[in-house]
């Protein structure tokens, strides 16, 4: 009796990982990962150019420093999965490295203030959280200037990390920004990424598991408003056993010409027995004209898994809220905020700090022009 044939797995996405520029071709806006892009005006962050790195901006604790790229301590595994990560990693002339050191518990957050150093900056950021430690990370991203780069957290076995990337940008920034982490045995990392505006806003984070026993959440509070354009293109790949992924992004829009794109891809490879992973991406659409595209992707090579699924939804602001919520005595601009509050509670509630949660929420409600001004 002949051996049955057993096919080999087979990745329906597969990626690129290389710090060698040439190994990308320039996108032309035809291949699947830049399909929605605004390829022409991404066009600069396509080449190589004397731009300069992104730095830090008033002081800091110990655990933050501006180091050189060539420092031993930064990471030598990472690799750009695409051509603007590859080229800032390449002209980048130094990196913000923050190091959480092993058991160590830090109860304030660890607040970094990014500096650009012009019109046009590359950016390299990489937070190691040691072994058994715990600690809370905000990234305060300057938007005076285009930027391109890399964010890395790096989580040691039984590390807790949460780690909040904010970018408050108006309509004339652009940025790049690929966003890669890798959690250790038995850690625990939250990701959160607060983008409020921006011209074009392009951020590609990237998960993945070092050993088994692994949870990470990703989340996602972003806005639009007017002739804006952000994409946020997920990927989380589990590569080790008995791992959980949980991934929530929500998004609201208003004015003509806003654009949103949120790709959602959770690959389960066949040695990743016992996971559990969901996916989940609402947007809002407060006013006529924007665009929100949602597409969630889940590749499973093994069956052996406790749970896997996705969900997207996009809608108008609902009407009959405001009128519940009017009926009841409560002003429409008051019922507005009610209603982006409770939107976007999902995200914020994951803030640890309530000071920080409450100012990103006043942000979000000032440019919507719904503030209480009570």
């Amino acid at each position: 009796m002949r051996a049955p044939t057993v096919a080999p797995a087979t990745d329906l996405a597969p990626r690129v990982f290389s710090r060698t520029i040439e190994d990308f071709d320039v996108p032309a806006g035809r291949e699947e990962e830049w399909r929605f892009a605004p390829i022409r005006k991404l066009r600069d962050f396509f080449q190589p150019a004397d731009w300069g790195s992104v730095g830090l901006s008033g002081e800091h604790d110990v655990t933050v420093e501006y180091v050189e790229i060539s420092d031993s301590r930064l990471s030598h595994t990472w690799m750009p999965t695409d051509r603007p990560s590859a080229i800032a990693r390449a002209q980048a002339t130094h990196a913000v490295l923050v190091t959480i050191p092993k058991e160590s518990i830090h109860s304030n957050p660890i607040v970094v203030n990014l500096k650009n150093a012009g019109e046009n900056n590359y950016l390299h950021v990489e937070v190691h959280a040691g072994p058994f430690s715990k600690s809370q990370v905000v990234l305060i991203h300057d938007t005076s200037g285009n930027v391109s780069g890399s964010m890395l957290s790096l989580l040691g076995d039984q590390a807790d990390l949460t780690m909040l990337s904010v970018i408050d940008a108006d309509a004339a920034v652009m940025q790049h920004l690929h966003w890669f982490t890798e959690v250790g045995r038995d850690a625990n990392f939250h990701g959160l990424s607060i983008t409020l505006g921006g011209g074009v806003i392009r951020t590609v984070p990237t998960l993945t598991y070092r050993a088994p026993g692994g949870k990470a959440q990703m989340l996602g509070a972003f806005l639009l408003t007017g002739d804006q354009f952000q994409e946020h293109r997920i990927l989380v790949d589990h590569t080790q056993p008995h791992c959980v992924s949980n991934v929530i992004y929500k998004g609201a829009l208003s004015g003509e010409g806003a654009h949103s794109v949120w790709i959602g891809d959770v690959l389960v490879r066949r040695e990743a027995i016992g996971i559990e992973t969901y996916e989940l991406n609402r947007n809002l659409l407060l006013t006529d004209g924007p665009r929100a595209d949602s597409v969630p992707n889940l590749e499973l090579e093994t069956g052996d898994v406790i749970s896997a699924g996705h969900a997207s939804a996009t809608g108008r602001f609902d009407d009959e809220q405001l009128f519940y919520l009017q009926s009841r005595g409560i002003p429409e601009s008051v019922a507005r905020q009610l209603v982006v509050r409770g939107f976007f509670v999902d995200v914020l509630s994951k803030i640890d700090d309530s000071e920080l949660s409450g100012s990103l929420m006043r942000r979000i409600e000032s440019k919507l022009g719904i503030v209480d001004h009570e």
